[in-house]
């Protein structure tokens, strides 16, 4: 990998501390669910918007930060079309889960489970991506990004 570019953003830490936050969020969500005897508003609102926060990143990542790693590294096209792949599979149990949330009669079973499944993906996908682009979204280099451009966040 060529050295790190001078600017003031570690993209690679940014990607890890993105997750970071990610997983604290789908933590607090279970111990929600744990908590809860059924659906309440706040926690619907709670997983819609923790739903929201992962489209919003894997969509970034999917228009942004794996276009620009792709351009840059053309080694690590099979692994970001595997990582887009499982982003296809995170967005199929958003749906679901959406579904479920919009139902007034939603079956808190049935949110519990989509959300294991997608609390093991997740880890599953986050520690495949740390493991394998961190350190080229360390030293990617071009035009000037946003950690909202590349991870769907704001700095």
């Amino acid at each position: 990998m060529p050295p790190v570019p001078d600017r003031l953003a570690a993209w690679g830490q940014e990607l890890i501390e993105v997750h970071d936050r990610l997983r604290d969020e789908l933590d607090r969500l279970l111990d929600g669910l744990d908590e809860s005897p059924g659906l309440t508003p706040d926690l619907r609102l709670h997983c819609a918007a923790f739903c929201g926060a992962i489209s919003r990143h894997h969509t970034s990542e999917d228009r942004t930060a794996f276009p620009a790693l792709a351009a840059q590294y053309p080694e690590l096209r099979d692994t970001l079309d595997g990582l887009a792949r499982d982003h296809a599979v995170v967005a199929e149990i958003l749906e679901r889960l959406d579904e479920v949330l919009t139902n007034p009669a939603g079956d808190p079973t049935r949110v519990r489970g989509e959300i294991d499944g997608l609390a093991a993906i997740l880890e599953s996908h986050f520690r495949w991506e740390e493991r394998t682009v961190v350190a080229a979204l360390d030293g990617l280099a071009g035009p000037a990004l946003s950690a909202e451009q590349l991870f769907g966040r704001d700095v």
